[in-house]
């Protein structure tokens, strides 16, 4: 029986590890696939000019697509309601690159380049170090609440420089969520490829919006 233990426990760990590439294999081809529709929609938005809805129907889309798919994330509709949400992200995104396309298209490429190279160089990281980074939850959720504390302060109150700050401020809370969300994957704590995708998406959507604002405003242009 003891002899056997090697084996079992051999086995369970080759089991374990096949789940986990699954899970970052569907991840990431959900994902890739998601950013190329959030692209197209993003295009033809801005080729149409087609308003921004606002920040009431951007909300209440975001945060309703995303109840259902949290509510679906078992099922096979949750990948409808996944293209879903990040098509309607996109097309949030069509004002704004239909605007930078005509009047600054260098920040467009700068920005895409660089929510690219973040992503890719977190994600690397992740994936050749295999280091944990469950400790930075905790960042994350204090970190969540500062921001929306900042962004209410914001719009109630005229700061210099707390647009510039709560942009930088995105751009290091997503880092902390690619990087967290990415070492859940490879260390077995995530096991649904669907919220994994949204969570690197929102947090891919929320770099790049706030790259767009750092170089508009350090180009002037803001």
């Amino acid at each position: 029986m003891r002899q056997d233990t090697p084996v079992i426990e051999r086995t369970r760990g080759e089991g374990r590890s096949i789940e986990i590439n699954k899970v970052l294999k569907n991840t990431y081809m959900l994902l890739g696939a998601t950013i190329g529709f959030s692209a197209l929609v993003a295009y033809f938005a801005a080729a149409m000019g087609l308003p921004h809805p606002g920040i009431i129907i951007t909300l209440v889309g975001f945060y309703g697509l995303l109840f259902v798919i949290h509510k679906t994330q078992n099922s096979a509709s949750s990948v409808f309601w996944v293209f879903a949400l990040t098509g309607f992200m996109g097309y949030t995104l069509g004002p704004i690159v239909g605007m930078l396309s005509a009047t600054a298209p260098q920040i467009l490429v700068q920005a895409l380049g660089g929510t690219g190279l973040i992503f890719f160089g977190l994600s690397a990281w992740v994936l050749t170090s295999k280091k944990d980074f469950s400790f930075l939850s905790g960042m994350i959720a204090t970190g969540f609440w500062v921001l929306i504390i900042a962004m209410l302060a914001s719009f109630f109150l005229n700061i210099s420089g707390l647009s510039l700050a709560i942009s930088a401020g995105f751009m290091i809370f997503s880092s902390m969520i690619i990087l967290y969300q990415t070492s859940e994957i490879i260390n077995g704590g995530e096991r649904n490829y669907v919220m994994a995708t949204v969570t690197l998406f929102v947090s891919l959507y929320n770099i790049f919006l706030s790259l767009i604002n750092l170089l508009m405003a350090f180009s002037g242009d803001d």
